[in-house]
């Protein structure tokens, strides 16, 4: 009798981990000597490497409950390009674009491969962007399980065993938390880094366990790949009615993207990221990336119970060690508490991740001076000026450096630290989209009402939902106006549903002197701001400012 037992398996899936492999291996990036590749496992497998490494724990629901470290935010300090031949003359140097030299690159490069001698390694191979005609194979390699499982999630998966095995990437983004910079010889401002180089069509992370760094990377190789194809990206949410009415949302982190567009009367098209083709629109992810922190289960019920499901992962999330159920109003970690889930988590998501020529452009903006209107229709040269401005509060958490209160800033296009070209090359393809297809634009403050941060108080989810559905259904567009003193754009004087005190902001103030002192300091704050803009922009999108 043959008592001869098989080897058991190191891990949960290394029997399995290389079933999904790409014919395209990891020598396509010099990286050799790997003790073991996973290839594109399915989400279990993922979630039982990641327990078997202990790297996070399984909260009550299912969900993977992973501890970033002391990186809670994106560290966008730490973000270079190279400065290369192919591209450099495309790139808006800058605060958010700074170079760094090829060689640079290449020294860090060939470390960070040769870290991965002897260590495990995880791949998932994706694309981004719904549309066939513009989805950009892309490959993620990640040193740990739930890294992995996050990229899953966040992208969009290969359907059959003959699609992974011929997936080629065409831009790899490679994360490795355990690999520093070292500050002297590399010429980066710390250890942590994010290198992108468009020549070698390749992105590398290090010291950073913060997932986002892995979605805001590829975003930013689509900021720059996408105007190139005259399709638009954008820092977005989009949905769609009933009726085929496609609606999109710009905004930065923690002004309602998310919250707004996982709207039970309307249907899911993604929540963060988006491109407008001569199609439509089209999301460049499958999945979500939420805020969570003192998430409602009553205001935002889809998103709370994604939340706590299995397949989603929470970031910096604190759960009671017995129960393991996730507290989602603790804060003791960061404000910055993420949950990343499949898109398809929300019931009326759109299988397809595609929409039609929005009918409703809406600019989100949480205006912690408390000065603006909840709600204003733009002209298209103030939706413009609105764009390349991008006023908002950076909320607490989402940056590395970012204190507890609100801080005013202006980020243009919604997504400064994103954006790759000069700022007017995404405004002339949002200015010849609204006017191709006809687009209504609207301003819609989240913010304070009553006074400031610290006085007045944030304007509540129902009232802003209440707003929104008005505008996207066509009401709130045949509404008496009356013109904004400061701004010139137009306010409805009414709304089914709405106290007279939230649409007129003034009116909710108690000393109306102070309130009009603070309007016009935040104008001459716009106007300083754009003065970056004004040479590429006609005199019809200046005169759209606030009058100083």
């Amino acid at each position: 009798m043959n008592t001869t037992l098989e080897p058991v398996s190191r891990t949960p899936a290394e029997a399995e981990a290389e079933a999904l492999k790409s014919d395209h291996g990891l020598e396509l990036h010099g990286i050799e000597g790997a003790r073991k590749v996973y290839w594109n496992l399915p989400t279990e497998a993922l979630v039982e490497e990641a327990l078997h490494r202990r790297e996070g724990k399984l909260s009550r629901g299912g969900a993977f409950v992973a501890d970033t470290g002391r990186h809670t935010a994106r560290s966008a300090n730490d973000k270079f390009i190279v400065q290369e031949s192919t591209s450099e003359k495309n790139v808006w140097w800058g605060q958010y674009n700074r170079p760094i030299e090829a060689a640079r690159f290449e020294t860090v490069y060939r470390r960070l491969a040769e870290s991965f001698r002897g260590k495990d390694l995880f791949v998932q191979d994706c694309w981004a962007g719904a549309d066939p005609e513009y989805r950009l194979p892309v490959r993620i390699i990640t040193e740990k399980a739930w890294h992995s499982h996050f990229a899953r999630n966040m992208f969009i998966k290969p359907a059959t065993l003959a699609e992974h095995r011929r997936h080629k990437p065409e831009f790899t983004v490679i994360s490795a938390p355990s690999v520093k910079a070292d500050p002297k010889r590399d010429g980066t401002p710390s250890e942590t880094f994010i290198l992108l180089n468009f020549q070698k069509r390749v992105c590398i992370i290090g010291d950073t366990a913060y997932a986002g760094e892995i979605k805001k990377s590829v975003f930013t190789i689509l900021n720059y790949l996408l105007p190139l194809k005259d399709v638009f990206p954008m820092h977005c949410s989009a949905n769609v009615g009933k009726d085929g009415d496609a609606a999109i949302f710009f905004g930065l982190s923690g002004t309602g993207k998310t919250t707004l567009s996982a709207d039970p009367l309307r249907r899911l098209i993604g929540d963060d990221e988006h491109g407008w083709s001569g199609s439509g629109v089209f999301n460049f992810e499958d999945g979500c990336y939420a805020k969570v922190i003192r998430l409602s289960p009553k205001a935002e019920p889809e998103i709370h119970a994604a939340s706590h499901a299995f397949g989603t992962v929470l970031e910096n999330v604190v759960i009671d060690p017995a129960s393991r159920v996730p507290d989602l109003d603790d804060d003791s970690k960061t404000e910055n508490t993420r949950a990343s889930y499949p898109l398809a988590a929300i019931g009326n998501s759109v299988p397809e991740k595609r929409g039609g020529h929005p009918k409703n452009v809406v600019f989100l903006t949480c205006d912690a001076w408390g000065v603006l209107p909840p709600i204003s229709k733009l002209s298209p040269d103030q939706a413009l000026y609105q764009f390349l401005s991008g006023y908002t509060s950076k909320v607490a958490g989402t940056e590395a450096g970012t204190g507890k209160d609100p801080l005013p800033t202006f980020s243009t296009c919604f997504g400064a630290p994103f954006m790759v070209h000069h700022p007017a090359v995404y405004a002339d393809m949002l200015k010849k989209n609204i006017a191709a297809h006809g687009a209504t634009c609207w301003l819609l403050n989240t913010g304070w009402i009553g006074g400031a941060f610290g006085t007045g108080k944030r304007i509540s989810i129902a009232h802003t939902r209440t707003l929104l559905n008005a505008a996207l259904s066509g009401k709130l567009a045949k509404v008496p106006c009356t013109t904004d003193p400061v701004f010139g754009f137009q306010v409805p004087q009414t709304c089914d549903g709405i106290p007279a005190g939230v649409l007129d902001p003034s009116a909710s103030w108690k000393d109306k002197d102070e309130y009009m002192r603070k309007y016009k300091a935040l104008a001459v704050k716009f106007a300083e701001n754009f003065k970056k803009f004004q040479d590429k922009c006609t005199p019809d999108v200046i005169r759209a400012g606030p009058k100083v």
